[in-house]
């Protein structure tokens, strides 16, 4: 008997110290990016500012949007006019809300009239992992990555025979709801995902009164309902060949306060794309991806009839080519081409164009911890011409967890079909924007916690901008210059059972001829997420303090700053069974990101979800 309890205890003891093991293994694995390189790379080898949103940071967080996942994200500011469901503008790293290329499952997406992508009807509920990347990325994806990339990534087939069942429902302030569904996982050789979702509210009234002769006032709630499918389906063959294939939509219906007339838009995206990739050889692995994303708004005047339409769909091939040439060294070779398509009832001059990209990549490692990143693109854009961009990165992991990094490129961005062809606004000779930037940093990795210190600086030429005549009939016109000087930190640790990430953005996003703020840029942005878990509850609360800003070019309109909180909980009453809150801005603060548009004042949601 003695022998069976110290041989259990001895069994007890080693299995405790391989938890540990394990635990601090998956800490010390480098965390994996594509959309930085287009192949899976380790974080770590990396000279490019990353941040990556995992599923289970989206359920931690308690985010029922995906405005709110991005809020407080470092290098990220965002604008919102009015509550969920309003246009929602990303400036990252201080540059223009259209200079952020966006991607679903590797598909470009957005408007092609508007240039920007809706934000505000991407449904989380269908989203798996979103990889952010800041700097120029036009080296690999062409236009519009002048401020960076984001690509979200659709929930993924599961790693189980058994199928894996999430049904979730909550309710809150506003007359808020949000129900949804999710099952995936795997048959042989095969994995799927499927899942549903509706989330939707009466909203808050989006603007305030404007008094004038050129003001409105609208005093109602202005509501929002979304609608979303997402599929996913893959199959691996004999010889590790994989084809797979992914689908999502979302369609609903918006209401907005508005001086031009309109009242409420119905609203349609979607993106479907299939990727099949093999080994051509041991050495070289290639994969070819096909999709189409949809972008569509038909908009309603207050009595309902209908006002206008813009639909965009664009046709994206991309064929990427893994070679390692050696140990530590790679180089991937590959082309894209893009077909943008339009159709409106407003006359465009043009309805379609083309752009067809070369890229190369090599990435290579040298002295076991020096990496470097280097790559180089031509565009042939159907409007602009050609462009040549390039990019290189260096970073170094040296003895004591530090690293050091540093980077240079350049970006271009095409006009949109509404800068170039929009009745009595555009201008068909209108050149592309460009941008050059560099950045250096600082890091670490202790057993304590990471930390990033990070300052760049971007330059961008033809920055178009809207030109009055005589008459005060504006143009658009490359007359624009910036020039954006940043600093960013981040700061994450663990301690006593508390995780705590700090994140700070330092913004100078000036106008050169002026010397005047970028307007609706925040110039100093402060966030804090603190989480514990108490055996079956988890708490979490967070901190976003913002600066004030501009809302016109001219500075005159100040939007002034402000201080959220937000404090969530979580009872696990079971494996099965989650009961979780939220309380949203604490403090009913009330404040603007956007001049004279409303935002939530406190408020609070519910949600209970099972998981199988």
């Amino acid at each position: 008997m003695p022998n069976k309890i110290i041989s259990l205890l001895l069994l007890a003891g080693f299995y405790a110290q391989a938890q540990e093991i394990l635990a601090t293994d998956s800490v010390a694995l480098p965390e994996m990016v594509v959309t930085a390189t287009r192949t899976d790379t380790p974080k770590d080898q990396l000279a490019a500012a990353t941040t990556v949103y995992t599923r289970e940071d989206i359920e931690r967080r308690q985010i029922n949007t995906f405005p709110d996942l991005l809020r407080g994200t470092t290098g990220l500011d965002m604008t919102q006019n009015g509550g969920d469901g309003k246009t929602t503008s990303i400036f990252m790293r201080g540059t223009n809300s259209d200079h952020v290329l966006v991607l679903v499952d590797g598909i470009k997406v957005g408007s092609a009239t508007l240039g920007t992508t809706p934000f505000e009807f991407v449904p989380i509920d269908q989203i798996e992992r979103v990889e952010i990347i800041r700097g120029p990325q036009s080296s690999l994806y062409g236009s519009e990555a002048i401020g960076g990339v984001i690509q979200i990534f659709t929930r993924k087939g599961g790693d189980s025979e058994t199928p894996h069942y999430s049904l979730n429902a909550g309710g809150g302030s506003y007359d808020t709801y949000k129900v949804g569904g999710q099952v995936n996982g795997k048959w042989l050789d095969n994995w799927y995902s499927l899942g549903v979702s509706s989330i939707g509210a009466e909203g808050i009234n989006a603007r305030q009164p404007i008094p004038g002769p050129f003001g409105f006032s609208q005093p109602d709630r202005d509501g929002y309902q979304n609608t979303a499918l997402n599929a996913r389906f893959g199959h691996r063959f004999d010889n590790n060949a994989e084809l797979e294939a992914s689908f999502i939509r979302a369609e609903g219906n918006n209401e907005y306060d508005s001086g031009f007339g309109g009242d409420h838009s119905e609203f349609l995206t979607q993106t479907i794309s299939l990727l099949g990739s093999m080994d051509i050889v041991d050495s070289w692995h290639s994969s070819l991806r096909l999709g189409q994303s949809r972008d569509e708004s038909d908009i309603f005047m207050p009595n309902n009839t209908f006002d206008s339409r813009f639909d965009s769909t664009r046709w994206n091939i991309s064929w990427v080519n893994d070679v390692t040439l050696a140990d530590g060294h790679k180089l991937i070779l590959g082309s894209d081409y893009r077909l943008d398509e339009i159709e409106s009832t407003t006359r465009y001059a043009e309805t379609s164009r083309y752009d067809v990209g070369v890229f190369g990549e090599y990435r290579g490692r040298f002295f076991d911890n020096h990496y470097i990143n280097a790559s180089v693109r031509w565009d042939e854009n159907e409007q602009s011409g050609d462009y040549v961009t390039g990019n290189v990165g260096w970073r170094s992991n040296w003895d004591y967890g530090i690293s050091t990094f540093a980077s240079f490129g350049n970006a271009f961005k095409a006009p949109s079909f509404n800068d170039l062809y929009f009745p009595n606004y555009g201008n068909p000779n209108l050149k592309a924007e460009e941008s050059t930037s560099v950045e250096v940093g600082l890091g670490g990795n202790h057993d304590w916690g990471q930390w990033e210190l990070r300052a760049y600086h971007t330059d961008i030429d033809n920055l178009i901008t809207p030109v009055p005549d005589q008459n005060f009939n504006y143009s658009a016109q490359n007359v624009g210059k910036s020039q954006i000087d940043g600093l960013e930190a981040e700061i994450g640790t663990q301690w006593q059972g508390w995780n705590g990430k700090l994140m700070m953005s330092l913004l100078n996003p000036e106008i050169r001829e002026t010397n005047k703020r970028l307007p609706r840029r925040a110039d100093k942005t402060l966030s804090f997420d603190l989480s514990r878990s108490f055996g079956p509850i988890d708490v979490g609360a967070n901190v976003m303090a913002q600066d004030h800003r501009f809302d016109n070019p001219q500075n005159t309109t100040k939007v002034a700053g402000f201080v959220t909180v937000d404090l969530r909980a979580a009872y696990h009453i079971n494996k099965n069974w989650l009961l979780s809150a939220k309380l949203n801005n604490l403090l009913d603060k009330d404040y603007q990101t956007v001049n004279t548009y409303n935002t939530q004042g406190r408020n609070f949601f519910f949600t209970v979800q099972y998981n199988n």
